[in-house]
């Protein structure tokens, strides 16, 4: 019985996961447009940031459409096709679960934050507006 759950619940990902890297592609969010200097000084600041990801995980989907959305360069790693951001993400962040954005601050601490929701709202709150952006 063990099986026929196993590959049902395969059978679904490999029909709908298409379906949604599809709608993604098709509905690209516009991004935030920034002056050069205020883009580069958000560049920079993302560069602390790491994306571990499933392609086809909706909820994944939701983080990378808010970083496109707030055009965000953040680095993103496939943790179900790479062995070595897989065992990273199990072995530092403590779960095998996606999306996880990995923060390193200033002082080289890390932290790992799960959950789609978590992640874009502090994506939100972090660069929805930025130092010298007129729209504060």
């Amino acid at each position: 019985m063990k099986i026929v759950f196993k590959y049902f619940f395969k059978t679904i990902h490999y029909t709908i996961g298409p379906l949604i890297l599809l709608w993604e592609k098709l509905n690209t969010p516009t991004g935030i447009q920034r002056p050069q200097g205020v883009q580069q000084q958000v560049d920079a600041s993302t560069r602390s940031l790491v994306l571990y990801q499933f392609l086809m995980c909706p909820f994944c989907v939701t983080v990378r459409r808010a970083i496109k959305r707030l055009s965000l360069d953040i680095e993103t790693r496939d943790a179900m096709r790479d062995m070595a951001s897989r065992t990273q993400l199990l072995q530092d962040g403590g779960r095998l679960q996606v999306p996880c954005l990995r923060i390193t601050d200033e002082q080289g601490n890390v932290t790992w934050m799960y959950e789609s929701h978590t992640i874009v709202s502090y994506l939100q709150a972090v660069y929805a507006t930025s130092p010298g952006d007129d729209r504060a």
